[in-house]
């Protein structure tokens, strides 16, 4: 399910999760990073530390790298987390769920999660980031989203499956811990193949879960919509279009 679907029960949010485990090479491979632009405008300013909940294989984390932050890369899935110690030695690791990281009070400037936040207890992870954060520190959600906008990839998405698109009105569910919400879209594109579309696919909670008959029948829609339809050659470079769309907020003032 992606982040504009319904609402998840905490039984069903578990079991999609769960396909996310394992796989950490293969989600690296074809999931796309976050434009930088993004990663501005969520740090603080003079931010030295951040966690990142749900990490991964550290997509967003290697963007907070970069920009001289000492990171903390939270993470239930230890293969997940293998890939990001891999690509970015200089993060710290820690195996636990984005509600109870087991990691210091206020130790962080920024607390954040990326493509993450629709897999958590919201309140309790409201309440954990915020325990997390020194008083000035922030909290981000980041989000890639299809850009639907685009025929082609409206199309594309349904017969992805895709829930993850952007929805204008959509504004992140979080525990009253958290306040003066900011948001900011960012447009950009990703150079990937034909190949590469139907590898993303299979990266998604839907074919993940599904039935190997489903699966087939997801890849070869995509083979048909890609190559035949809109008369792509394999291996050729496509751009898919991308929103970003990323929130901000900090601690709720007590009294």
């Amino acid at each position: 399910m992606g982040r504009g679907g319904p609402k998840l029960g905490a039984t069903r949010r578990r079991e999609l999760a769960a396909a996310f485990e394992a796989g950490g090479e293969h989600y690296e491979r074809v999931r796309p990073g976050y434009p930088e632009d993004a990663a501005d405008w969520l740090i603080p300013a003079g931010a030295r530390t951040a966690v990142d909940l749900g990490a991964g294989t550290g997509k967003f984390t290697a963007l907070l790298i970069a920009r001289g932050l000492e990171v903390t890369a939270v993470d239930p899935s230890a293969d997940m987390l293998a890939q990001l110690e891999r690509l970015h030695p200089g993060a710290r690791c820690v195996v636990a769920p984005a509600e109870s990281t087991g990691l210091p009070d206020a130790s962080a400037d920024l607390v954040v999660a990326a493509q993450a936040w629709h897999w958590f207890d919201t309140r309790a992870a409201t309440r954990e980031a915020t325990r997390l954060l020194r008083p000035g520190g922030r909290a981000g959600l980041v989000w890639n989203q299809l850009d639907t906008t685009v025929a082609w990839v409206h199309r594309l998405s349904r017969i992805m499956h895709a829930g993850d698109v952007h929805k204008p009105d959509y504004h992140p569910p979080s525990g009253p811990e958290l306040a003066g919400w900011e948001s900011a879209l960012f447009r950009w594109e990703d150079a990937i193949t034909p190949e590469g579309i139907v590898e993303l696919a299979k990266s998604r909670s839907y074919y993940l879960r599904a039935s190997a008959r489903h699966r087939a029948t997801v890849e070869d829609n995509l083979a048909w919509y890609l190559l035949e339809h809109l008369g792509h050659m394999p291996g050729e470079a496509l751009a898919l279009p991308y929103l970003t769309q990323a929130w901000r907020a900090v601690p709720r003032a007590l009294g």
